[in-house]
């Protein structure tokens, strides 16, 4: 909801170009909550106020803007007062915001960029999107191995200012080979002996990533280790950059967001959900929707060839949905499952032995328990159907059919993500519309074979 409390003064100090007004407001409140008063402002309305702030809090400001008033300010301000905002902010941070302005845009405001930032732009965009490379910044802490303590916390104090963080400090040689990372604190508690040397402190057994690494490995990395920042290098072990904390939450709410978009059958929107037109909207859910349809013909192909014997044995036809769904329902967890298990680095295509196992026995356990409420159900729902009862083996037909589907299900759900994976295919994005087709059409089989072994 947009909060309006300063609304009708923030335009009427804008109509007054009340200077000394704005400025106070801009330092009233912390930049998140002046953000957050700004909301019922147009774009352009905001970016008027926040030049009534100094440089430093009005990059601070921005940041805690919306990502699409970011980009519509970014492409309809004046590009030399938006180049000079863009300047001074992290280098991962500008990347990200051009990486989704017009590229005409982008063409016009690289010019006007100071040339260390230009070049910086354009060696962090040429990094593959979801790589280790266009998730970090280089503006990190990093000192030379024969630096004393003394010396290092004076080259510190110069830096502090124009780097991410100082909560570690990487020690490379003369070329940038990292070599080993001290925190602030080793430093700080070694004060008593000054010239004692940075690479006796240096901690050498350490966690890092590759610039062309998977974002998704990088995000592992740091959540197994408990990281605030992971640095990355190049093939030759130069230190390039560093990847923070904060820049790894934004990419696990992006994969979470994506992965729960493909596991229902959506391609991954590239904008958010109102910011994406209707037709591209429609598009990127249709593709799936088609692909489900066909499965839910060939399920209804499959049914029509059973059409005799459900004409012979027409009580069969009342359980039909309760056994797909079963099988679906059991098939749509083992693959969620599989899926997350992988995405948390915990399961690979190796292991599909055990997966398949497990799954077996977990589908006959659940299978077996859905039984139990099969024979009650049958029983109940065919009392007024005599025909039903005519059969010796009847109450077998709904609780057998039950364990054969769930379990069924429970193993091609949890083996068709491995197979993609395997396939170099997106598991989250492929597994489950292939899982409720297959689920369905295993289940057909499986139910009117069952019936017609036991029913004579």
């Amino acid at each position: 909801m947009v909060n309006t409390l300063f609304l009708p003064e923030l335009r009427e100090m804008l109509a007054e170009r009340n200077a000394h007004d704005l400025h106070e407001f801009c330092i009233a409140l912390n930049p998140a909550r002046l953000a957050e008063y700004m909301e019922g402002l147009t774009p352009a309305e905001a970016w008027q106020v926040v030049q009534y702030a100094e440089l430093k809090l009005r990059e601070d400001i921005f940041l805690y803007f919306q990502h699409e008033r970011q980009i519509e300010i970014i492409e309809s301000q004046d590009r030399a007062e938006v180049a000079e905002l863009l300047a001074d902010l992290p280098a991962d941070d500008r990347v990200d915001l051009l990486y989704d302005v017009k590229e005409d845009v982008v063409e016009e405001i690289l010019p006007l960029l100071p040339a260390d930032e230009r070049r910086e732009f354009l060696r962090l965009r040429a990094y593959p999107e979801a790589s280790a490379g266009a998730m970090m910044t280089t503006e990190m802490a990093m000192i030379e191995e024969e630096l004393s303590v003394r010396d290092a916390l004076v080259a510190l104090s110069r830096e502090a200012e124009h780097v991410e963080t100082i909560y570690y400090i990487y020690v490379v040689d003369k070329d940038l080979h990292l070599r080993g990372v001290v925190s602030a604190r080793q430093l700080v508690s070694s004060l008593g002996k000054p010239d004692l040397k940075v690479s006796d402190l240096m901690e050498t057994d350490m966690i890092m990533v590759n610039a062309t690494e998977n974002s998704e490995e990088v995000t592992r990395l740091v959540e197994r280790y408990d990281l605030q920042a992971i640095p990355v290098v190049d093939n030759q072990r130069r230190l390039v950059g560093i990847i923070t904390h904060d820049d790894v939450l934004d990419a696990v709410r992006q994969e979470a967001t994506d992965d729960a978009q493909q596991m229902a059958g959506i391609a991954p929107l590239e904008d958010s959900y109102l910011q994406t037109g209707l037709f591209e909207l429609a598009w990127k859910r249709g593709i799936w929707l088609s692909i489900l349809f066909i499965a839910a013909a060939v399920t209804a192909t499959t049914l029509d060839t059973y059409e005799d014997k459900l004409k012979q044995w027409a009580w069969l036809m009342m359980f039909v949905p309760m056994i797909m769904s079963s099988g679906g329902n059991s098939g749509n967890q083992s693959a969620t499952l599989i899926i997350t298990a992988m995405t948390a680095g915990g399961l690979g295509v190796k292991d599909w032995r055990r997966v398949a196992l497990r799954e077996l026995c977990v589908g006959l356990i659940l299978g077996s328990v859905l039984a139990v409420f099969g024979v009650l159900l049958s029983t109940v729902l065919t009392l007024r159907d005599p025909d039903a009862h005519k059969q010796t083996w009847w109450p077998l037909v709904i609780p057998l059919t039950l364990v054969l589907v769930v379990t069924s299900g429970a193993v091609s759900g949890s083996m068709l993500p491995l197979i993609f994976k395997r396939l170099g295919l997106d598991p989250a994005l492929m597994s489950n519309p292939f899982v409720a087709g297959l689920s369905d059409i295993l289940g057909i089989v499986i139910y009117m074979t069952v019936s017609m072994l036991l029913l004579r």
